[in-house]
């Protein structure tokens, strides 16, 4: 094998692992990853060079020699500059409880929203669908994973936020999320998305977020902190309330540009979109830096600690929610489709089959808990409703139609077809047939 044909194979094998990466963070088929992202890319050359001149290096940090440190030291670490109560560990139930349990909206409905790549346009829709059909709830804690922390903060300031949502999930590009070719910590770089992220994430945004933080309601954001292999869940209204309350000189512009730099970082498929280093300092003073990414790594959206959920022993306070709202900004369905004998075509297969089970996995444990607990729990998910396929990574006219059905869908109370609603008396009134019978803890142990 000749020198040339070796880096050829080299090269060929790195673009199959980014193609499978990018099914697994993005939720695209093996036909749309077949299929070059150049056709999507609307800025030219030139243009793009001038915008990535101009736009901070989202791995300037990452670039930095690490200061070792420990798990002690990291579970004693805060935000530099900030206090340790902008963020909790996201399996604690008793962080969890402290931050929601005493919110005056907590009781008020609740809107999780979960990863999904291009396909957040599902739950963007449904927002401007509930916002036109005069029905849309005041939710009183928002939570975002991956592509659902990049609407969270907007679903919070209402539905004047609505036109920024349409048009970050209808007019954009791959070319405004991602270009290939990164470093030794991703296959792309990001800074397309760093940019957009900065001009969309504005002081006047963290203002209008800490009055609605201020009224009682809360939006969580979680991230998974790489070291220790855990979720860390950042109370996002409280860090826009530093960037404007009555020490906001005292923090200058550290609120603002953790709270890009966590929005940024829930976004990052490992190995695909490049980690975000996030500056702590320790206990004892030390200065560190955490590595951030994908909050979809732990789970592909959050409601609570894992512990909460499975009624363990420690797993603290019922939920105080009225009723939660859970979009799923995927397919659950198993789709038939024959797979080609390529790495590539294997590869993309079990991944998509493996978002799949993790997903459904996480619903029956969430449907469960509320059969269990008498929530009232309304689960949204892309349905065989839409049968539109993706051409290509963030294809703008694939975004617009889901953005399009979701809308439908909430303007005419279709979006959440199957209402999960377990009334006072354990019984899931909502439910017909073989369903409609008690849901007390021995009725889901037979089923």
């Amino acid at each position: 094998m000749t020198a040339e044909s070796t880096t050829m194979s080299a090269s060929r094998r790195g673009a199959i692992t980014g193609a499978v990466l990018l099914a697994l963070g993005l939720g695209l088929d093996d036909g749309a990853l077949a299929r070059s992202p150049a056709q999507h890319q609307r800025p030219q050359a030139a243009e793009k060079l001038a915008q990535k001149a101009q736009a901070p290096d989202p791995l300037q940090q990452g670039k930095q020699e690490r200061v070792p440190f420990t798990a002690q030291e990291t579970a004693s670490a805060k935000p530099e500059d900030l206090p340790s109560s902008v963020r909790f560990a996201g399996d604690d139930p008793a962080a969890f409880q402290k931050v929601v349990g005493d919110a005056r909206a907590a009781h008020d409905s609740w809107l999780v929203i979960s990863g999904g790549g291009e396909n957040g346009a599902f739950a963007a829709g449904i927002l401007s669908g509930w916002s036109r059909a005069g029905n849309r709830p005041n939710f009183g804690v928002i939570t975002g994973v991956s592509t659902g922390a990049l609407i969270a903060p907007f679903a919070f300031v209402g539905p004047s936020a609505d036109a920024a949502l349409k048009q970050n999930y209808t007019e954009i590009t791959a070319a405004d999320v991602f270009e290939f070719g990164g470093t030794n910590a991703a296959l792309t770089d990001t800074w397309p998305l760093k940019d957009r992220i900065d001009k969309s994430v504005t002081p006047d945004l963290l203002k209008a977020i800490a009055a609605e933080h201020a009224k009682g309601r809360r939006l969580l954001v979680a991230t998974t902190q790489v070291e220790t292999e855990r979720p860390v869940v950042w109370d996002m209204g409280a860090i826009a309330s530093l960037a404007s309350g009555p020490e906001a000189q005292k923090y200058g512009d550290r609120p603002l540009k953790l709270f890009r730099e966590i929005v940024l970082a829930s976004t990052a498929v490992p190995g695909v979109f490049p980690p975000v280093m996030i500056d702590a300092v320790t206990e004892g003073g030390k200065r560190i830096q955490e590595m951030h990414d994908d909050g979809g790594s732990m789970a592909p959206y959050y409601l609570a600690p894992a512990a909460t959920l499975a009624g363990a022993p420690d797993g603290g306070m019922k939920l105080p929610a009225s009723t939660v709202y859970l979009v799923i900004n995927n397919k659950l369905t198993p789709e038939f489709g024959l797979v080609p004998r390529t790495v590539l075509g294997v590869l993309s297969g079990t991944v998509s089959a493996a978002i799949k089970a993790q997903t459904q996995g996480a619903l029956a444990i969430t449907r469960a808990y509320a059969a269990r607990t008498h929530l009232d729990l309304r689960v949204a998910e892309i349905d065989g409703r839409f049968d539109k396929v993706s051409p290509g990574p963030f294809d703008p006219k694939y975004m617009k139609a889901l953005f399009e059905h979701g809308e439908a869908l909430a303007k005419s109370g279709k979006a959440f077809p199957e209402a999960q609603i377990a009334s006072p008396r354990g019984r899931s009134d909502n439910l017909k047939g073989a369903d409609a019978v008690p849901m007390d803890d021995r009725t889901l142990a037979q089923r």
